[in-house]
């Protein structure tokens, strides 16, 4: 079902999820998505958390310092930051950050979803319904961590059950609050998405697109295919890669590119998290070429989020050619290295620079 292009140029894409960290895996990390993106959401969860506008004007300073030390031309790559909602964010704080015009959504971590979420919210429709309401109110977005920590529920069903517990009620007491679905990883979110009443959206990565939960144990354990929330079964990929390669406006590319030095995934207790963002739009071009849908590539990458969000598309264009692209065995990264998703693979998609 492979298609017949061969080069395909598409409106300059966004990254709707993407982790920058701070320091020196900042500065390491940014120009992988600056060199494929125009735009990224900045996820919040640094140690401490960007829980105050302050605090994200700060961040973007920092992005902006590290762009400038990569060499890349100002102006085009912007990040768009988000804060991390807690059980004590105020519904003052939400206006200040619809206000700034820099701050575009806020990011909802149940308590000990995923990395640095430990000040994650309790309580989202006690404590924090006074922020909801904000939100509702001025449009901000609410970008959800699809994932119960119940202990009792079993890894694989945490999105599902999500679902059920938050995700409906949510949508019940807030029914015009605009809600991004982060990182969809199953059929029943992808279900639930589709039949959504209002304004509710969901990012899909590369790796869900490419991998079901069997890359984590072929020929051992595969630390770097580790993530969360975790690959599923191929029938929750199979069902992410029609709703992805679709045309539908509900879902749009968002890498949840996560990086990590090599030692702390090689560990004993590694950290969840693929490496995405040097190869993400080859990635996606092979997960689309490999149904046949090329042409719907631009809509899922350029133009959906954007709508969703309110924004205008970018300006300028990328091109991507059928050509092997050979995945590094690993990068330099602060004083360690990172290893890219499916590193010393080759893919048949690269971006034409």
């Amino acid at each position: 079902m492979q298609s017949t292009i061969d080069t395909l140029t598409i409106v300059r894409p966004d990254d709707w999820h993407l982790h920058l960290r701070d320091g020196a895996v900042l500065n390491s990390v940014v120009a992988d998505t600056a060199r494929q993106f125009g735009r990224a959401i900045v996820m919040p969860n640094l140690r401490p958390p960007v829980t105050t506008i302050d605090l994200a004007a700060a961040y973007r300073d920092r992005i902006h310092s590290a762009l400038a030390q990569a060499d890349i031309e100002p102006g085009s790559f912007t990040p768009l930051m988000t804060l991390y909602l807690t059980d004590n964010t105020t519904a003052a704080e939400v206006l200040r950050a619809k206000e700034s015009g820099f701050v575009h959504g806020i990011k909802l971590y149940p308590a000990g979803a995923t990395t640095n979420s430990d000040a994650g919210v309790t309580d989202l429709l006690g404590r924090c319904a006074p922020a909801l309401e904000a939100m509702q109110a001025c449009g901000m977005p609410l970008l959800v961590h699809g994932e119960v920590t119940d202990p009792a529920i079993d890894l694989f069903d945490r999105e599902a059950v999500f679902i059920d517990r938050v995700m409906i009620p949510l949508r019940n007491a807030f029914p015009e609050l605009k809600v991004v679905f982060e990182h969809l990883t199953s059929s029943d979110g992808v279900d639930y998405v589709r039949q959504a009443q209002g304004p509710v959206a969901a990012t899909i990565t590369a790796h869900h697109l490419l991998y079901n939960r069997n890359a984590l144990f072929q020929g051992g354990i595969r630390p770097h295919w580790y993530c969360l929330p975790v690959l599923k079964r191929e029938k929750h990929r199979l069902a992410l890669l029609e709703a992805a390669t679709s045309g539908t406006g509900r879902f749009f590319l968002g890498t949840d590119s996560a990086p990590h030095p090599k030692g702390l995934k090689e560990h004993a207790c590694g950290c969840a998290g693929c490496y995405t963002a040097l190869h993400a739009m080859e990635l996606y071009a092979t997960a689309f070429d490999s149904v046949g849908k090329l042409e719907n590539l631009e809509a899922f990458a350029s133009l959906n989020g954007p709508a969703f969000y309110g924004l205008p598309v970018n300006q300028g264009t990328l091109t991507l050619r059928r050509a092997t692209y050979q995945i590094p065995a690993e990068l330099p990264m602060a004083d360690s290295t990172v290893v890219p998703l499916a590193a010393g693979e080759s893919l048949g998609w690269t971006v034409q620079q």
